[in-house]
């Protein structure tokens, strides 16, 4: 019987709309490390699959932080210039069901390039499916509340926004994954 964790390691993540659509899903990745408060999985490259069947790969190398408790999930990517890139979906918690990992999206997004600058993302598509979805004001709040945390974490280079940490897990993706003599 097999055992090597690097068959058995693999999550794929989903996430959903308000309405509980699927809006988007990963190909597996290696999961790193699971703590109290967060799956780090890891990938070279995964497939991505759009609600509209639409297909696509990503570019680089990441670690994606799915959190159990706060409202929000990290995509680290490492940039081939350099660096890197961090994308935070605002979203509800990850929650664990038979191995797939699955979050509610709700659309605000924020990005740290490498250099440091933030920007705030699709604040037009939180305010239309705010209305679109009937978000509640309490749902609005949370998300909003979420987003000074995200940017309160960014100014204080707090964990998840610590390359050296990002780093270290990507480098245990590595090292479990090397060939077997």
């Amino acid at each position: 019987m097999n055992t090597d964790h690097r068959f058995k390691d693999w999550r794929q993540v989903q996430a959903y709309k308000h309405d509980g659509k699927l809006h988007r899903k990963w190909s597996p990745a290696f999961l790193v490390e699971e703590t109290d408060e967060y799956w780090a999985l890891a990938s070279r490259m995964s497939a991505v699959v759009e609600s509209d069947g639409r297909r696509w790969m990503t570019k680089e190398p990441a670690i994606f932080l799915l959190f159990k408790k706060k409202w929000m999930n990290v995509i680290a990517m490492f940039k081939e210039s350099g660096g890197i890139c961090y994308y935070v979906n605002i979203a509800t918690p990850t929650i664990d069901d038979q191995g797939y990992l699955k979050y509610i999206d709700y659309d605000l997004d924020v990005k740290l390039y490498p250099d440091m600058v933030e920007k705030t993302l699709d604040e037009r598509e939180f305010a239309h499916n705010a209305e679109h979805y009937g978000y509640s004001p309490e749902l609005r709040k949370k998300i909003e509340k979420t987003k000074d945390e995200v940017l309160h974490l960014i100014d204080q280079r707090a964990f998840p926004f610590q390359n050296t940490e990002i780093e270290r897990l990507f480098q245990a993706f590595l090292d479990r994954n090397r060939p077997q003599n």
